[in-house]
């Protein structure tokens, strides 16, 4: 085994402890030592993604396909990290990925997923049907469908996808909270409501996702969780987040109708559309 290659096991074990710092500083140590090798690039790349360190992370993904390498899955790895930062780039390297390893659901997912924020619905649903197919228990790949179909309007065919993926992966509410939104859309907002509030509860942290499900819950007299929403989203806010929770408190302590305006005319539309685009 090669030092790169030694380097490399030993940094995937702290990725997938969450150690992400730790993984980061052994992969630009062995960069040091062979500053050209694409699996430490590209890695390095995904730990500083990780760390929030974002413009980093984009110079790593950059430096790996300037290496040109023919592993797809570090073409899917790469050309996803690009497509954040949307570089042109990034469409050859998911495409020329999907194309050497048809058969490996994470690269049609990868391209698949990027189709679909392009606009390339059609495109974006058959690769994302191909993943489904080679990985029917992958919770990502449903997540993803739901989100090709919402964006192509098929608002129904969203809602499914988002619920088998929220049956994939239990703990995640990111697809639960897409769904409720969705549902909001679709004018079935106590449906919408039940699906934000068990969202929001799998995502304490995140600050809009207790807003919406405040919202949702007081426009249609869910007051007790309405409450126990606007004051999770109060303790976790700051900035113009915060000015946001109090104007959403006002509305609320206004009564169902103003809480109903307020979501469906301010908040939930701009929402649905972000997290449609934030990619995985």
């Amino acid at each position: 085994m090669s030092d790169a290659a030694g380097i490399l096991g030993r940094a995937l074990v702290l990725g997938d402890e969450g150690d992400w710092e730790a993984m980061a500083l052994l992969l630009a140590d062995g960069l040091e030592a062979d500053p050209d090798d694409p699996y430490l690039l590209c890695w390095l790349g995904v730990a500083e993604r990780e760390l929030g360190n974002e413009g980093a992370a984009y110079e790593r993904f950059k430096q790996t396909l300037a290496q040109r390498p023919d592993d797809p899955h570090l073409l899917a790895t790469a050309g996803a990290g690009l497509a954040a930062f949307d570089d042109p780039e990034a469409e050859s390297a998911l495409r020329t990925a999907a194309i050497l390893a048809p058969e490996v659901a994470a690269t049609r997912l990868a391209y698949g997923a990027h189709l679909s924020r392009e606009g390339y619905l059609d495109d974006a649903l058959k690769e994302l049907e191909a993943a489904a197919e080679l990985d029917p228990a992958d919770g990502v790949v449903s997540t993803e469908r739901g989100v090709a179909f919402a964006l192509a309007g098929k608002l129904d065919e969203a809602v499914d996808a988002f619920e088998e993926a929220a049956r994939l992966t239990q703990d995640d509410g990111w697809p639960r909270v897409l769904s409720g939104l969705v549902l909001i859309e679709s004018a079935r907002l106590e449906e919408g409501a039940g699906e934000l509030v068990n969202g929001a509860r799998l995502r304490p942290d995140d600050v809009e996702a207790q807003l919406l499900a405040a919202l949702a819950a007081a426009a249609i007299g869910w007051d007790d969780l309405a409450v126990e929403m606007i004051e999770r989203a109060r303790q976790i806010a700051t900035g113009l987040d915060a000015a946001t929770v109090e104007e959403a408190d006002d509305r609320i302590l206004e009564g169902p109708d103003a809480a109903r305006r307020f979501l469906l005319d301010s908040v939930a539309p701009g929402a649905l559309r972000d997290r449609l685009m934030a990619r995985p």
